[in-house]
């Protein structure tokens, strides 16, 4: 990879990381705080590699609450246990309620 590339995926990490518990957010959302709106996949491959730094990559979903990145976890359900443990309620790989539990990182306080 480009260091260019390993950049944006720490960038990603730090938002991540800023996800408060109990909250979830879209790699869309990320990749529109990082001023790089059309780089939501590229948030999915940075998530998909997270997994041996600090980084809470299950509460990063797609754009309508599906927990599309479940099958880089170990476990069958690991995703949404975790998701589950911090009280955010999912069904059938969707997240309940998901405009009460989203956090927007570009409406950060």
């Amino acid at each position: 990879m480009q260091p260019e590339t390993l950049n944006f995926f720490d960038k990603v990490y730090e938002v991540a990381k800023r996800i408060p518990y109990g909250r979830v957010t879209s790699y869309g959302a990320i990749a529109n705080y990082l001023g790089a709106a059309r780089s939501a996949r590229m948030v999915g491959y940075a998530m998909n590699g997270s997994h041996t730094k600090e980084v809470p990559a299950h509460r990063v979903v797609n754009r309508k609450g599906l927990l599309t990145g479940k099958h880089h976890f170990e476990g069958t359900n690991l995703m949404q246990q975790l998701l589950e443990s911090e009280g955010i309620k999912v069904i059938e790989n969707q997240i309940q309620d998901f405009e009460t539990v989203f956090w927007n990182p570009s409406k950060e306080i």
